[in-house]
């Protein structure tokens, strides 16, 4: 099982990462947008936009949370079964159904990369901050929704948000050539 401290190492690895593409790549390359596709810009975008929801549900009393979403039955699922699940889920979407928190995609000039670049390490680093004082049997038996994969555990989907970033980075480098 991913320790706290193993979940905001691979996050911060993840951001890293992301931001060492785009730098490489050049300040034009996030307007880069292949056919029905976003551009290079909005993953970055849609990161944010599917982080800030976990970040404010973590701002929450646990005691809250469960109220609302009820606590968990079985033991947190790991990493890599995370990652299956995700990715076997992908497979089942609708191309051109959205998740709720990327249907309304803004366009972002360049001008703006570096707006949205600190958002989303703002909104990392606070995660990370939370997440580092969270106890174990906090992440195993808080359960949040999530738009694609249903009731996780706060261990799951602090660990799927570390995994996001880096499945962004992999569409970028396969097909934003």
């Amino acid at each position: 099982m991913m320790t706290t401290q193993e979940i905001t190492q691979l996050l911060k690895e993840n951001e890293g990462a992301l931001f060492s593409h785009f730098n490489e790549k050049g300040v034009a390359y996030w307007e880069l947008k292949p056919e029905g596709k976003w551009t290079a810009g909005q993953h970055v975008i849609h990161l944010v936009q599917s982080t800030r929801p976990l970040f404010k549900a973590l701002k929450l009393p646990n005691f809250l949370l469960k109220w609302k979403f009820g606590t968990s039955n079985r033991p947190s699922k790991t990493y890599d079964e995370v990652i299956k699940r995700y990715n076997e889920k992908l497979e089942l979407v609708v191309p051109g159904i959205l998740s709720p928190f990327s249907m309304s995609m803004p366009d972002s000039p360049q001008t703006e990369a570096q707006k949205w670049m600190k958002e989303l390490s703002d909104l990392n680093t606070r995660i990370n901050n939370i997440t580092l004082k969270c106890s174990d049997s906090t992440l195993d038996k808080v359960i949040l929704p999530h738009p694609l994969m249903g009731k996780m555990t706060l261990r799951e989907i602090l660990m799927w948000n570390a995994y996001h970033t880096s499945h962004h980075i992999h569409v970028l480098t396969q097909k934003y050539k």
